[in-house]
């Protein structure tokens, strides 16, 4: 049972952001810091993915453990109440999210997911990962 009404329940849920969220400026404040430079939110991208990359063409998606369904965390889990809805707004939310990472791989752009309690917890190997997967491309020359 929920702890809400469903109006409060409503209300909370709303104001929950999907630009500009703590782990999407902490990631890009760390990037920056290592010298990268990106763009925000590109419109004109599939997905408008919340960092890019132009130089590496890299898109790269932070994506919010609840709302992606993030299966290895305690976050990304089918609430108890309503289900029914929330499952079926998650799938389609992981399907779009597919449709979105493909057409970004056909246009030739790579794509890299960081899940927002990556972030949290160890936003240094985040960085290191990313930095090995910029590097993979120099390297083989895409």
């Amino acid at each position: 049972m929920d702890i809400w009404s469903k109006e409060k329940r409503s209300e909370v849920m709303s104001k929950i952001q999907s630009k500009n969220t703590k782990p999407e400026i902490l990631l890009r404040k760390a990037l920056f810091a290592k010298g990268y430079r990106y763009r925000i939110h590109g419109k004109y991208l599939p997905g408008k993915p919340d960092i890019i990359l132009p130089k590496y063409k890299t898109a790269i998606f932070v994506h919010g453990c609840f709302w992606h369904y993030h299966k290895n965390c305690n976050e990304g889990r089918v609430p108890n109440t309503n289900s029914a809805f929330w499952q079926q707004k998650l799938t389609k939310n992981i399907d779009r999210d597919i449709v979105n990472q493909v057409s970004l791989l056909k246009l030739g752009w790579k794509v890299i997911i960081v899940w927002e309690c990556e972030i949290e917890k160890k936003l240094s190997s985040v960085i290191i990962d990313i930095e090995s997967q910029l590097a993979e491309d120099k390297i083989t020359g895409i």
